[in-house]
C-alpha cells in the first residue's frame, strides 16, 4: 500500500501548552477559548463556514509518543484496544474534536470548548450537521459506566512519555 502524506492547513493557538492538564474531550473544556489560524492559501475554503455553530477539527496529535494497540484510557482502569478508545497514542496520530465556532475574522476561527494543544497542526475542518452526525440507539461499549467523570477529566501525560 502507498504511503499517505498530509500537509497542515492551519495551527491551533490554545491555552494548553502541554498534554498534562489538558481536558481530554471538548465537553470537559466548557468555555475554553482558542484561535484556529488557517494558513492564507486555504482561507478561501472558509467561505460560508460562519453559518455553522459547531465544527469538527481534525488535527495531528503532534506530542503523542506512545503508540500501543492496547491502552488504559483516561476514563477507565483496564486495557482496551486503541480503536475502542479516543486515546491519543494511535498508529496514525490523528485527533478529532467538535468545538463551538464563535466567529471568523479573516483566516482566524475563534472557537470555544477546545481540548486541543497549542501548536497542534490542523489537518481539516468539517461542519457539524446534526442531521448527519446524531444517531439513535447508540451503543457506547465500555464507556457508559464512566460517563459522569468526563467533565472533570484532564490529561495526565501518559501518552507523551
Amino acid at each position: 500500500m502507498h504511503s499517505i502524506t498530509y500537509h497542515p492547513i492551519g495551527i491551533v493557538h490554545s491555552p494548553f501548552k502541554s498534554p498534562e492538564g489538558t481536558p481530554i474531550q471538548s465537553v470537559a473544556a466548557k468555555g475554553t477559548e482558542a484561535i484556529i489560524e488557517i494558513f492564507p492559501q486555504f482561507s478561501e475554503g472558509l467561505t460560508d463556514l460562519e453559518h455553522f455553530s459547531h465544527i469538527y477539527i481534525l488535527f495531528d496529535l503532534h506530542l503523542a509518543q506512545k503508540k500501543e494497540l492496547m491502552v488504559v484510557p483516561f476514563l477507565d482502569n483496564k486495557p482496551h484496544g486503541i480503536f475502542a478508545t479516543r486515546s491519543p497514542g494511535r498508529p496514525n496520530s490523528i485527533g478529532i474534536s467538535v468545538v463551538i465556532l464563535d466567529r471568523i475574522e479573516n483566516n482566524k476561527l475563534h472557537v470555544k470548548n477546545i481540548d486541543i494543544l497549542d501548536g497542534s497542526p490542523v489537518l481539516d475542518i468539517k461542519p457539524y450537521i446534526p442531521q448527519f452526525d446524531v444517531f439513535e440507539n447508540v451503543e457506547s461499549g465500555w464507556f457508559p459506566k464512566n460517563k459522569e467523570t468526563i467533565e472533570n477529566k484532564i490529561d495526565d501525560g501518559r501518552f507523551c512519555k
